[in-house]
């Protein structure tokens, strides 16, 4: 596009959106003290180039994500955004080279991971194929998983399931669903940023024909399956810790309880309009960074400990 300047490295940064990896970082992490709990062998090289990759992996998502709404006109000024947000809508660069980065950090991705899982059989292999279709059609194509009812599902199942799976399987080539279980954690918090942040845009999505769930059920009905996905997600840390750590789980709670009060306190009665979309959306992250953060020490404690699964 005419006019438009080359990409600098702090715009393609921001296209990465740093401060959203914690829903790779945790997953990832959490992986890794599962495959300790199992009694897989990891060594610090694969925990690296694993982490690596599901840093990349998110950084192609949020690059992906913003290049496909920039481009069918679903991100303008007018929306309740952060600049540094919004990379497309407030500098002037060409949209192709979001698209050419977020391509690029996919194939880094699984350049990365590729010493790893080159010699453990078809399952990671299986589970990383899954996850980069995912992401390239969340956004992508003619009708995005992003604006379908199951946007919610798909984030929270692949960020917050699929990468734990899929570290479990990298390490011990097999696909163990205990991992995916003890995910449940990530798996709901990360599916309630995504409709923390749909529900905030109802009207935007209804004028841009998008069939998301909040827009399926409307408003009302919304807000009270948010609120109780966030009860559940607060049981799921109270309960599963305990049930894989022993005493070491109940750490979780107290340290859930002591750090993020205010903040599932703030989900459990926020309107989730608009207006408050840039307050909802940190408060989201903020619950992720706490309570899942509490569910992650807990787990090294669980190691520690010596505790196995």
């Amino acid at each position: 596009m005419a006019g438009r300047q080359a990409m600098s490295v702090t715009a393609a940064v921001r296209l990465a959106n740093p401060h959203s990896w914690v829903a790779a970082v945790y997953p990832a992490v959490f992986g890794e003290l599962y495959c300790l709990l199992a009694g897989y062998d990891l060594s610090w090289l694969q925990a690296v180039l694993l982490l690596g990759a599901c840093i990349l992996m998110q950084s192609s998502v949020n690059t992906l994500n913003d290049y496909f709404d920039f481009v069918k006109g679903t991100d303008t000024t007018d929306d309740f955004v952060e600049v540094h947000d919004a990379v497309l809508v407030y500098e002037e660069i060409a949209p192709k080279q979001a698209l050419y980065l977020g391509l690029a950090y996919l194939a880094a991705a699984a350049l990365l991971v590729l010493p790893v899982i080159v010699g453990a059989g078809p399952a990671p292999w299986c589970i990383g194929l899954v996850g980069g279709l995912v992401v390239l059609a969340y956004s992508g194509g003619k009708t995005p998983l992003s604006y379908l009812p199951v946007g919610e599902l798909v984030s929270g199942g692949v960020m917050g399931g699929l990468i734990p799976l899929g570290v479990a399987a990298a390490v011990h080539g097999i696909v163990d669903g205990l991992a995916l279980i003890l995910a449940i954690p990530f798996i709901i918090g990360i599916g309630l940023v995504m409709m923390t942040n749909n529900i905030s845009d109802i009207e935007k999505d209804r004028q841009a024909r998008r069939k998301t769930l909040p827009v399926v059920v409307g408003r009302p009905k919304a807000v009270r399956l948010y609120r109780a996905a966030v009860v559940c997600w607060i049981v799921s840390l109270l309960v599963i810790p305990v049930w894989y750590g022993g005493l070491s789980g109940l750490v979780v709670p107290a340290l859930a309880a002591l750090t993020g009060r205010k903040v599932f306190a703030f989900l459990l009665t926020s309107p989730l309009i608009p207006q408050e979309r840039v307050r909802q959306m940190k408060c989201i992250a903020m619950a992720n960074v706490l309570g899942n953060g509490a569910y992650l020490i807990g787990a090294a404690l669980a190691v520690l400990a010596g505790r196995a699964v």
